[in-house]
């Protein structure tokens, strides 16, 4: 009796263990049926769960999807643009699932985050950017590309929202064909060069009005250092001639005062 009630703890513990199962906080569950024959019940789905969750093994399942952001870094893909110059998008997603349309992505795919990623997201990715692209010259793209990415972003966010994908994050690395970068990088060069020789240009017109800045200064200078010598050229001869009439009139003078002597409005005076 004994060991009956031992192998019956056992066959009871054993039935506990397999029917029952664990669902993340961060993660959401679906108990659904394996196999159901009323068309009304939708996909089979029972209810969502979380936690410790009790399920019939032989008749029933349990999916279990993460809620929280998932990344993906896809490989590299080629898009045509309007003038079907062929560009590189390197694109990374981040995303979570939401909680409440979880049990129409089950119905709808019945497949891991994974399996989804690689498949249904993907999809959408290349068409976001295929139907961009289409829109946009090369020319326009790479002088625009946060319009464009922006444009993308929108176009996906659209497509995966309705599904029950919710963006977060999306970044990507848009590689031009190496044509339309050398003639890019060819075009650079030019307005750099361009840009240099007119800084050159500017640097001489400065040099240049420094220099006659300068020359005009010397020349104010020598102007002002010429009238100066001139005028004191001027009142030098002049006293030089007053002093040379004095001179010749005492070297002449036989030493007699004049007997009569009167200036321009002085008469004449008698002198003795």
């Amino acid at each position: 009796m004994k060991r009956i009630r031992i192998a019956f703890f056992v066959l009871l513990t054993a039935c506990m263990l397999t029917n029952c199962t664990t669902i993340d906080s961060g993660s959401v569950g679906i108990r659904f049926l394996k196999w159901s024959s009323n068309e009304e019940t939708h996909g089979g789905v029972i209810e969502t769960c979380k936690g410790w969750v009790w399920y019939n093994p032989i008749t029933q399942s349990i999916f279990e999807y993460p809620t929280y952001v998932q990344r993906k870094n896809y490989e590299a893909f080629a898009v045509n643009a309007k003038d079907a110059s062929t560009f590189t998008m390197d694109p990374t997603i981040a995303y979570r699932l939401d909680p409440d349309k979880a049990i129409d992505v089950f119905v709808k795919y019945r497949r891991s985050l994974p399996e989804i990623e690689n498949g249904y997201i993907r999809t959408c990715i290349y068409e976001a950017y295929r139907t961009c692209a289409n829109q946009y010259t090369s020319d326009y793209l790479m002088a625009n590309r946060g319009e464009f990415e922006a444009e993308v972003r929108k176009r996906l966010e659209q497509s995966l929202s309705g599904e029950g994908f919710i963006v977060e994050e999306f970044t990507s690395q848009i590689t031009p064909p190496e044509s339309l970068a050398a003639a890019i990088n060819a075009k650079n060069e030019a307005v750099q060069n361009a840009l240099k020789a007119e800084n050159k240009v500017k640097e001489a017109e400065a040099e240049a009005k420094i220099e006659i800045a300068k020359a005009e200064g010397e020349a104010k200078a020598l102007k002002i250092k010429g009238d100066g010598e001139a005028y004191y050229n001027r009142v030098v001869a002049m006293s030089l001639n007053q002093l040379l009439v004095d001179q010749y009139a005492i070297e002449k003078w036989d030493g007699k005062l004049p007997e009569y002597y009167g200036g321009e409005k002085m008469p004449f005076i008698k002198m003795k």
